[in-house]
This record gives C-alpha cells, sequence and structure tokens, in this order.
C-alpha cells in the first residue's frame, strides 16, 4: 500500500489559505496571501526536497494544482526544482478543468475517496497532497491520510480556510518536531491505526 501525506503550511490558528502570493487565493475576502514568505529559510526547502524523496505522484485540489502546474510547468528540464516537481505523476480532482495545464496529470472526475483507495494500492512510490482545503478534509474523513508533516507559522490569521474545519477525529503519532531560525517548527505525524 502506497503512503500518502499531507504536507500544508499552517498558521497558529489553523489558516492553510493563500499562504505562497498576495493574490493566490482571495476566497472570503481573505487579505493575508503571502503569509509565509517573511519566515522563509533555505532550512525548509532543504526539508522539503528530502519529504520529496520517493514521491512519485502529487494529488492535488483544483485550485492547488492550477497555481502549482503555471509555477513548475514553465520550469526548464534541469532546473533541480522544477525537475522536482515536474517529474511525479498529478492527480487532480476536478469536474470542472476539461485540458491539464501540466504534464503527467490525469483527472479524478467521480468517486473520489475509491479513486484515491484505488491509487493508494496501486504500486509505486509516496503520494503526496499539498494545499487542496478542500480535499485534505475529505482525506482526513476517510482514513486516507498515513502521515501530516505540517510547517506550523508564528502567527495567527483570524480567518480563512482551515484543513481540519469538519469533526474528524483521527489520531496521529508526532515523529519529529524541527525548529527553524525564523519560528517555524516543522513536526511530523504519522497516522495511528
Amino acid at each position: 500500500m502506497r503512503k500518502l501525506i499531507v504536507s500544508e503550511f499552517i498558521s497558529m490558528d489553523g489558516v492553510v489559505q493563500a499562504p505562497g502570493g498576495k493574490d493566490e487565493d482571495r476566497d472570503g475576502g481573505f487579505e493575508h496571501g503571502g503569509w509565509t514568505i517573511p519566515y522563509w529559510h533555505d532550512d525548509i526547502g532543504a526539508a522539503f526536497g528530502r519529504l520529496m524523496q520517493g514521491v512519485d505522484a502529487f494529488l492535488l485540489g483544483r485550485r492547488t494544482y492550477e497555481i502549482h502546474g503555471q509555477a513548475f510547468e514553465p520550469m526548464p528540464p534541469g532546473d533541480p526544482f522544477g525537475d522536482m516537481m515536474n517529474t511525479p505523476k498529478k492527480y487532480v480532482v476536478s469536474r470542472t478543468l476539461q485540458e491539464p495545464i501540466w504534464r503527467h496529470t490525469t483527472f479524478i472526475r467521480d468517486h473520489i475517496v475509491e479513486e484515491v483507495r484505488a491509487l493508494k494500492a496501486q504500486p509505486g512510490g509516496t503520494i503526496i497532497t499539498d494545499g487542496s482545503s478542500q480535499l485534505v478534509p475529505l482525506l482526513l474523513a476517510h482514513d486516507l491520510v498515513d502521515e501530516l508533516h505540517l510547517l506550523l507559522y508564528p502567527l495567527t490569521l483570524d480567518r480563512g480556510k482551515r484543513s481540519w474545519a469538519n469533526a474528524t477525529h483521527a489520531g496521529f503519532t508526532l515523529r519529529s518536531a524541527t525548529p527553524y531560525l525564523t519560528g517555524v517548527v516543522g513536526l511530523d505525524y504519522v497516522r495511528q491505526r
């Protein structure tokens, strides 16, 4: 069985919306886009590189897929970060997208839970999900998440999308906690089963 990891940037009050850019996601009048940028440290990037070792598939919601695809698809072969992001297969949950914008894309249109279970049962490496604030709660509710990789940022945002907004009950065991010089803490959890 393949492992599914959820990797999220998260504020101290649980917000995951628009971590990377001012206009990334203004739903609900969200005005704090790009909130992770002042806290960047190269060690965070290095940790992400280690997390990506063994990943051969992304499972993403439509909006995260579009943001990633627009950013990474244009990167030329040989760019280390571009190669890391472009090489894995992409599975995107969307009923509205008609054409892929990112290489190696497969659409999941219906029966999401069953399709993800089937994907996990296929031979292959690790599957990673990031962002995807509508998809992650569904994955958690159906016990499809094996590990959480959270980057907890030292700020509160008051309101915004949260991956843990539903009433899902699931236990995770802390595997490691890594503090970074900018105040961010990397938290790695494994699902208790």
